[in-house]
């Protein structure tokens, strides 16, 4: 694994925004944990090459949680799924916790993101047949824990996201926003740096979504996690820290604008 070379502050709005980190933790924010340089993707099609982006560069420093916003199909999931490890760069580098993602074997970069990376979809991907603990144990279960070890972790952020009375419920028995918050339990039951959003709340109704994305908040604090959310809800980027549209294959920082256009 290769080891990366290098910070952007919120400006203040009436939103209520993420609060800054204490400055100890700012300390370890000079290095970015994702350091995109020079990144393209296309992808071949019956009618040619189809170019999502080309010559993208992205900084996230420690701590921080951005919203990425932007019309469908502009390559929003790709590019999580490309920071994550899932999918690789047509071209350029991407660093991911110090590692360079794209070099990473098959099985290298699932250890990776066992350890490294909690995904949270849109869908909660539970599987149907086993428990709300069981789910939430399964990436433990995976890296080889024993099972006993791997269940008392499941509770404990079962607990942490108010379900320690669903633990032995299965995914069909649970609201939608239960299954979202296992789903989250589950993200990050490996104790991940980096959390993966994909449009977590875009599959619930206005007041679920508001509740699943007070939770976020409040796990991306309490845990010291750095968090990147895809999302279309406006209203939910605007609590973010930072706020990034991808268009046309760019990445531009919109924080101000969207600020300012809220506040007129």
């Amino acid at each position: 694994m290769t080891q990366s070379p290098s910070a952007a502050a919120p400006k203040p709005s009436r939103v209520a925004r993420e609060p800054e980190p204490p400055a100890s933790e700012m300390a370890g924010a000079h290095s970015p944990i994702i350091q995109v340089q020079e990144l393209r993707k296309s992808y071949r099609t019956a009618r040619g090459s189809l170019e999502l982006f080309d010559n993208l560069n992205l900084e996230v420093p420690v701590g921080e949680l951005v919203a990425i916003v932007g019309p469908s199909g502009a390559g929003k999931s790709t590019l999580l799924h490309i920071l994550g490890a899932l999918d690789a760069p047509s071209s350029g580098t991407v660093y991911c916790a110090s590692t360079n993602v794209a070099s990473l074997s098959a099985r290298e970069a699932a250890a990776f993101r066992n350890r490294q990376i909690g995904y949270v979809w849109q869908f909660h991907y539970l599987l149907p047949e086993f428990t709300a603990q069981e789910n939430v144990a399964m990436p433990l279960l995976a890296r080889g824990m024993r099972k006993t070890e791997a269940m008392h972790a499941a509770d404990r952020w079962l607990k942490e996201v108010g379900l320690e009375d669903r633990n032995d419920h299965r995914p069909g028995e649970l609201s939608g926003g239960e299954q979202q918050r296992v789903a989250l339990a589950r993200a990050l039951v490996s104790s991940p740096r980096l959390l993966l959003a994909d449009e977590p709340t875009g599959d619930l109704d206005s007041t679920t979504a508001g509740r699943v994305f007070e939770l976020i908040e409040r796990l991306h604090l309490n845990h010291g996690l750095t968090s990147i959310l895809v999302t279309h809800n406006m209203d939910l980027a605007m609590r973010c820290r930072r706020i990034l549209k991808l268009e046309s294959g760019t990445m531009t920082d919109i924080t101000d604008f969207a600020s300012k256009s809220l506040q007129s």
